[in-house]
């Protein structure tokens, strides 16, 4: 299980970094200027949640506890709904009701259940 939170963070860096290329070269111009803020929030969000991710993962090389593969269950569903909904939005002005905060919710709940299996490990 340790492989799949390394490899999708792994995936959502590499995606934070090409969505980040985008907004400082093709989007400019192209969208009204809310709507690239959206965008550059949305990849600060995914670049710290790609990371959050591979701590999972290392983590969990060593045996973590459960609640270490819930939490990541958390942020990779999170980052999904969260920054998916938000990039469409900005991009395609497609909005997706409730993707968003159920996205953001999924987030913390995965910043808990980190924390809980820090409690639970030692």
């Amino acid at each position: 299980m340790h492989r799949l939170w390394i490899i999708l963070g792994a995936f959502a860096g590499l995606s934070a970094v090409a969505m980040a290329a985008v907004a400082a070269h093709g989007l400019p111009g192209r969208i009204d200027p809310a709507a690239l803020q959206m965008v550059r929030e949305a990849v600060q969000m995914q670049g710290w949640h790609a990371l959050t991710l591979l701590v999972c993962g290392v983590w969990a090389l060593r045996d973590g506890p459960v609640l270490l593969h819930w939490a990541g269950a958390a942020f990779a569903a999170g980052l999904l709904l969260f920054c998916g909904s938000v990039y469409l939005l900005a991009l395609a002005g497609t909005r997706i009701p409730a993707a968003a905060p159920a996205g953001g919710t999924l987030l913390m709940a995965g910043w808990l259940l980190l924390g809980g299996a820090a409690l639970r490990s030692t």
